[in-house]
C-alpha cells in the first residue's frame, strides 16, 4: 500500500470530527449491501414453506410483492436526493411527518432488524444441525452472534468488504442451483422419488392454487419478510460514496435482482423437486439436491444458504445500531448510543442491540424447534416491515405535498408519482390484513400494536427533552 493509499484508508476509518459517519462505501459495496438485503433467509428457508402453502402460485406471490417494492423504493430514493442531508428515511419521515412519527418508525425499525437478526441467526442453527442433528440449536445461534457482533465492531469499510463477499457467495449459490435445474430439464433427469425434471410441474394440475386462494394469500406474510431489507439501501446511504450516481443504479436494478434471485430460482425448484415434494420446514435449495440425488452438493449448498442467512444477520446487526445512532444524534435516546469508536462505529449502539438479540435468542431454549421460532419471529419482522414502508409512502405523499419545487427539480422521480404511492399504500394495509386469516400470524398482529402505544406515549412524556 502507498503513501496515498495509506493516507486515504485512515480517513475513510476515522470518524469526522462533527461526530458523523462518513461516506466510506464504494459503489460495489453498496450495489453487493443492496443484494444481500433482499437475498436473506427468507428466500433461502421460508420459500419452502410459502411453495408448501401456495403451490406454484408462490412465483406469483413474490412478483406482486416485487412489483410493489420497486415504487417504494422508488419513492425513497427520490426524497433521499432531494436532501443529502437526510441520513436515512427516518429522517425523512422526520421531517415530512413530524417528529413523533420519526421516533416511532426508528425505534420500529430498530426492533425489526433485531428481531430479523434473531430469525436469521435461529435459521443458521438449522442449516448447522443439517450436518450435525445432534447439535443444540443455541450453541451455533450463540456462537454465531457473538461472530457478527465481532466483525460489526470494525470499521465500516471493513463491514463493506465482509458483506461483499457474503452477498457474492449468494449470487453463486443461485447461479449454481439454476444451471444445474436447466440442465436437469434438459435431459428430462427422473429423481429417485419419480419426478421427471420439467417446466411442466409448474403448471400440472392441481399445482398453482393447490389449497385454494387461502393458501396463496396465506404465502405473503413470509415472502414480505423475504424482502426485508431491500431498504437498508436507505440507511447506508449515509456512508455511501456518491449518492447521486450510486443509489439510483442500486434502485432501478432491483426489478432484475427479483427477476433473477427469486422468481427464476423458485421456477426452478418447483420443476425439478415438484411443488408437492418441497418439505415446508427446510430450504429448497438444499433438497432440490438432495432430490436430484446428489447428496454432496446438497451439503455444499447448505454451506452457502448458511453464509447467507449469516450475511442477512449481519446486515440487520449494522442496520439496527446505525437507526440507534441516528436516534441519539436526534435526542431522541440516551446520547451515549452516539458514541462512535475510533474507527467511527456506534459502538455503544452495537452493544446495546447485541445485549437485546441475545436475549431473544434464548426463545430456543423454551422452543427448541427451528421452524417454528422461525415463523414466529418473522411474522413480527414482517409486521414491522410493512409499517415501515408505509411510512416512507406516507412521507412521499407529504413531500409532494410540501416540497413541490424538490419534486419539480429532481432527476429521479416515481414513476406514477401520489396515485401509485397510493395504490401501494392500500396494498400494504391489504397485506396486513391477510396476516389475520392464520393463527400462526394472527396472535403477532394483535400484540403488536401495543409496541406502538408504548413507542407513543414514551414520546409524549419526554417530548420537550426531544428535539430534532
Amino acid at each position: 500500500m502507498d503513501a496515498k493509499n495509506i493516507v486515504e484508508h485512515t480517513e475513510n476509518c476515522m470518524p469526522e470530527n462533527n461526530g458523523e459517519l462518513k461516506r466510506t462505501l464504494s459503489n460495489r459495496h453498496i450495489q453487493l449491501i443492496a443484494i444481500g438485503g433482499a437475498i436473506g433467509t427468507g428466500l433461502f428457508m421460508g420459500s419452502g414453506k410459502i411453495i408448501s402453502l401456495s403451490g406454484s402460485s408462490v412465483i406469483l406471490v413474490y412478483s406482486i410483492i416485487g412489483f410493489f417494492l420497486f415504487f417504494i423504493m422508488r419513492a425513497m430514493g427520490e426524497m433521499l436526493l432531494s436532501n443529502l442531508n437526510f441520513k436515512s428515511f427516518a429522517d425523512i419521515v422526520a421531517h415530512y411527518l413530524g417528529s413523533r412519527a420519526g421516533f416511532i418508525l426508528s425505534w420500529s425499525y430498530w426492533l425489526s432488524w433485531s428481531v430479523a437478526v434473531i430469525a436469521d441467526v435461529v435459521v443458521v442453527a438449522g442449516f448447522f444441525q443439517f450436518w450435525y442433528p445432534d447439535t443444540p440449536a443455541w450453541m451455533p445461534a450463540f456462537f454465531t452472534m457473538f461472530l457478527l457482533l465481532g466483525l460489526n465492531t470494525l470499521a465500516v469499510k471493513i463491514f463493506g468488504e465482509v458483506e461483499f463477499w457474503f452477498a457474492l457467495i449468494k449470487i453463486i449459490a443461485i447461479v449454481l442451483l439454476i444451471v444445474t435445474s436447466i440442465f436437469l430439464i434438459g435431459i428430462s433427469y427422473t429423481s429417485p422419488n419419480g419426478v421427471v425434471a420439467s417446466f411442466s410441474n409448474i403448471v400440472e394440475k392441481n399445482t398453482i392454487f393447490p389449497h385454494g386462494f387461502s393458501g396463496f394469500f396465506a404465502g405473503f406474510q413470509i415472502a414480505i419478510f423475504s424482502f426485508a431489507g431491500t431498504e437498508l439501501i436507505g440507511t447506508a446511504a449515509a456512508e455511501t460514496k456518491n449518492p447521486e450516481k450510486n443509489l439510483p443504479k442500486a434502485i432501478n436494478t432491483i426489478p432484475f435482482r427479483i427477476l433473477i434471485f427469486y422468481i427464476l430460482s423458485l421456477i426452478c425448484i418447483i420443476s425439478i423437486i415438484s411443488w408437492a415434494n418441497v418439505p415446508a420446514n427446510k430450504s429448497p435449495f438444499v433438497e432440490l439436491f438432495l432430490y436430484a440425488g446428489f447428496p454432496a452438493a446438497a451439503g455444499i449448498i447448505n454451506f452457502v444458504v448458511l453464509t447467507s442467512a449469516t450475511s442477512s444477520a449481519n446486515s440487520g446487526v449494522y442496520s439496527g445500531c446505525r437507526m440507534l445512532f441516528g436516534l441519539a444524534a436526534r435526542n431522541k435516546a440516551p446520547k451515549l448510543l452516539g458514541k462512535l469508536s475510533s474507527s467511527g462505529v456506534p459502538v455503544i449502539s452495537l452493544l446495546f442491540s447485541g445485549i437485546c438479540m441475545l436475549v431473544g435468542l434464548t426463545l430456543l431454549f423454551i422452543i427448541p424447534d427451528v421452524m417454528k421460532v422461525f415463523i414466529m419471529i418473522s411474522t413480527v419482522s414482517a409486521i414491522l416491515v410493512i409499517f415501515t414502508w408505509s411510512m416512507i409512502l406516507l412521507s412521499y405523499i407529504s413531500y409532494r405535498k410540501k416540497s413541490p419545487d424538490l419534486h419539480t427539480s429532481s432527476f429521479f422521480k416515481m414513476p406514477g408519482g401520489v396515485t401509485m404511492a397510493s395504490i401501494t399504500l392500500l396494498f400494504l394495509v391489504f397485506v396486513l390484513g391477510l396476516l389475520s386469516l392464520e393463527s400462526d400470524t394472527r396472535t403477532a398482529l394483535f400484540i403488536m400494536p401495543l409496541w406502538f402505544i408504548f413507542l407513543f406515549f414514551i414520546y409524549k412524556k419526554d417530548k420537550d427533552r426531544i428535539v430534532i
